[in-house]
């Protein structure tokens, strides 16, 4: 046998041993570059020529004077940020308000503000469920979603979209278990709209919760913007728990868990991701609220946004372009694949029109999107433009045959 002197040096030998260790990350890099999937930052400067059809700003608020001025208010009065976890010094008599006015326009109980949308599901879906319980989730349902699923550990059941046959013969088929049914209100990629009614009378039938992203139906769905589940009759029932983010038609940031006030007492002390994070900063807080008055004050803002949706919708499927007929504010435009999308939101944007561009993983059908946000401050002459841009830079094979992109 020979000796350890005689064997062949090591491909690393003489290396830095440190600079292995994140070796693989390269591989994952070269396969994402090779599948057209790479995900780059583009960090945007405080001013820009830019038509936004990108964001989720559904309500053109986030630099209406008098939100950023209540902003800047809030944080001149209680500080930059909240200086704790909301037990300890994070909660202020700002958080407050902004907690009673919001289920007080929504029509719940109580609620609770987060850090963002994404822990106030994280919250509800982990505090709320059991060990040996159920989760029935969409098949549709947002990344914060799935992710809450997987940590509340609780057994996980993926149905059909939008199909409350499945939530029941899923329910069904584990009778006595503690279980909530969760769907988003308004699906992210297509816009379109979940069988709430639905869903509430199968989880009724079962004993089960009802819990109910509201992200993109608030400030869009319902009596003047107040949200899918008052639209559909069940806000404030005591079988349902909706969340929602003060980061889309609200303008501003942080998240939301409305329902029962037992509920909500619940989520105070059993919700990790309230307990141990920092409180939302006063400033998100201070902007949140005044949106919240002003959609109150202001309650055509919802119409003109489903309005604006329906007239992008419209426009482009006229020319020949595939979308989906938008239940609120989203509008999605399907492309032939992940490298014509992406190359289809950058020749939008050397025109200067910013489009939100959807590949896979992040679409579980497989299907690239162009994503518009239909905002309510938009002009005819900015939807025109708009539309006008999309289709001029349409890629080959993203219209229907036999009609010119012109």
């Amino acid at each position: 046998m020979p000796s350890y002197a005689e064997d062949p040096p090591e491909p690393n030998e003489g290396r830095d041993p440190r600079g292995a260790a994140f070796d693989w990350t390269d591989a994952a890099a070269r396969q994402r570059q090779q599948a057209g999937l790479v995900r780059t930052l583009r960090p945007r400067a405080a001013e820009s020529e830019l038509l936004d059809l990108a964001s989720n700003d559904y309500l053109g608020l986030t630099r209406r004077p008098e939100i950023t001025e209540a902003a800047a208010d809030a944080a001149r009065r209680w500080g930059a940020g909240a200086t704790g976890s909301r037990l300890v010094t994070g909660s202020t008599r700002l958080h407050a308000r902004l907690e009673r006015e919001l289920a007080e326009f929504s029509g719940f109980e109580a609620a609770l503000v987060f850090s963002s949308g994404y822990t106030a599901n994280l919250a509800a879906l982990t505090a709320l469920s059991a060990r040996d319980g159920l989760i029935v989730s969409d098949a549709g349902n947002h990344a914060s979603i799935v992710d809450g699923c997987r940590l509340a550990r609780a057994e996980t059941a993926v149905v059909p979209h939008a199909d409350p046959e499945a939530v029941a013969k899923t329910l069904g088929a584990h009778p006595g278990r503690r279980a909530l049914a969760v769907s988003d209100s308004v699906f992210s990629v297509d816009g379109d709209r979940a069988p709430l009614a639905e869903l509430a009378e199968v989880c009724r039938a079962h004993g089960a919760g009802l819990v109910v992203d509201d992200a993109h139906g608030f400030g869009v769905l319902g009596e003047g913007g107040r949200g899918a589940l008052h639209e559909a009759g069940l806000a404030g029932d005591p079988d349902v728990v909706a969340t929602l983010t003060l980061s889309k038609s609200l303008g501003s940031q942080g998240g939301a868990v409305l329902g029962p006030a037992r509920v909500i007492e619940h989520l105070v002390n059993a919700a990790r991701t309230f307990i141990f994070d920092t409180g939302l900063a006063p400033a998100a807080a201070g902007g949140a609220l005044a949106s919240l008055r002003l959609i109150a004050a202001e309650p055509g803002l919802a119409a003109r946004a489903r309005a604006v949706a329906a007239s992008l919708y419209g426009r482009l499927t006229e020319a020949g372009l595939t979308a989906a007929r938008p239940d609120a504010a989203v509008v999605s435009v399907r492309a032939p694949g992940p490298q014509e999308a992406l190359r289809w939101a950058a020749d939008c944007r050397e025109l200067g029109l910013g489009v939100g561009c959807f590949r896979p993983p992040s679409v579980p059908d497989g299907v690239s999107r162009l994503r518009l946000t239909a905002r309510a401050d938009l002009t005819e002459a900015q939807i025109e433009r708009a539309v006008g841009t999309i289709v001029r830079t349409a890629p080959a094979g993203a219209t229907v045959p036999g009609r010119d992109v012109v």
